[in-house]
């Protein structure tokens, strides 16, 4: 079996916005609309559904949001679906969602966080292509040197083309920005220095240069998706990936000691069997007691024999790598750069 990608955006394609998990609340309706307005200032039609404006801590009923989700995905006029952001319990949608038909011609599915929840099993079960980076409120933000747009990465002009990015080796430090009272916010406060990190037990200046087909997600939500028959990263490999994987996870706010209880439960259920490097995001999750972030995934991955990488542009801290579930991507790391290509090849 071969990975499918959805076809390029084209300038005039329709992006539909729908909210599988957490609304926009009230307050925030002016950076909703902002949003949108940005990606129709890119050439695109913006379809916005009802459930995008739904509060509480889920948009609306699960079968609601599973219909509204199904129908822009299955809507051969529109070509990605772009969730304003995550939330909480998309998982309520696994066993609503009819994954053949949405795979039956594939639309580009964008976002993180609780997005993934649903990016992560429509690649594994159908081998579609899903894009893990901004999602639509953070769309407004110019993209840093060296890194992509999800609208970017979408817009691949062909097959095959090699979609370059690099670490800007800066990031937020703390805080989000107040959408509520700056709706048009459109610039990223990165006031850290920072670089990717071997972990791995390695030479920290040792050279990392490794291939494999992208997997992952937020940590948070996918870790809990492990030996069900929508985590089964095993198989995914099997059948999709003879490269091996690179294994890229999201932490977001897990305690150290959740995070390696979450890593050794991935790696019982053969999550890790074909990597060949696993990239964790850098995180403002609190350590444990005498046990850190960086410690949890010694612990639990440090004697795969492989390159373990931390604070990559993979998580909820900004800025945002755009990761294509399914690409063929080569990660190349050293003193000097960190960069991840990406291939759209099946």
């Amino acid at each position: 079996m071969t990975i499918r990608y959805p076809r390029p955006l084209r300038p005039g394609d329709t992006i539909g916005v729908t909210a599988p998990s957490a609304g926009v609340a009230t307050p925030l309706h002016r950076r909703l609309l902002h949003a949108a307005d940005v990606v129709r200032a890119k050439g695109y039609d913006v379809r916005l559904g009802e459930t995008p404006t739904g509060e509480g801590i889920v948009s609306a009923p699960a079968d609601v949001r599973a219909a509204e989700l199904t129908t822009m995905l299955t809507d051969p006029a529109v070509r990605a679906v772009v969730p304003p952001w995550g939330g909480e319990l998309a998982t309520d949608l696994l066993g609503r969602l009819d994954w053949d038909a949405l795979a039956a011609d594939p639309t580009w599915l964008v976002g993180y966080s609780d997005i993934s929840t649903v990016q992560l099993p429509l690649t594994l079960r159908t081998g579609v292509a899903t894009l893990h980076g901004q999602n639509l409120m953070d769309t407004p933000y110019d993209v840093p040197a060296g890194l992509l747009g999800w609208w970017e990465v979408a817009s691949a002009a062909q097959e095959g083309e090699e979609l370059v990015q690099r670490s800007p080796r800066r990031y937020r430090s703390s805080g989000w920005d107040d959408y509520e009272n700056e709706p048009q916010v459109s610039t990223w406060t990165l006031d850290a220095a920072g670089s990717w990190l071997r972990l791995d037990g390695e030479d920290p200046a040792a050279p990392v240069d490794v291939q494999g087909r992208v997997i992952g997600g937020c940590l948070e939500t996918v870790s809990l998706l492990a030996g069900t028959p929508y985590g089964d990263v095993a198989r995914f490999a099997a059948e999709h990936a003879p490269e091996g994987l690179v294994v890229y996870l999201d932490i977001l706010e897990w305690d150290a000691f959740a995070v390696g209880r979450a890593l050794w439960a991935m790696r019982h259920a053969g999550w890790f069997d074909a990597a060949n490097a696993v990239l964790v995001s850098r995180t403002h999750a609190p350590d444990g007691d005498g046990f850190s972030q960086h410690d949890a995934v010694r612990d639990a991955l440090g004697d795969l024999g492989i390159p373990l990488l931390a604070d990559v542009e993979c998580g909820h801290v900004p800025p945002y790598l755009a990761l294509v579930n399914g690409a063929l991507a080569r990660v190349q790391h050293g003193p000097e750069e960190s960069a991840i290509t990406q291939r759209l090849v099946p």
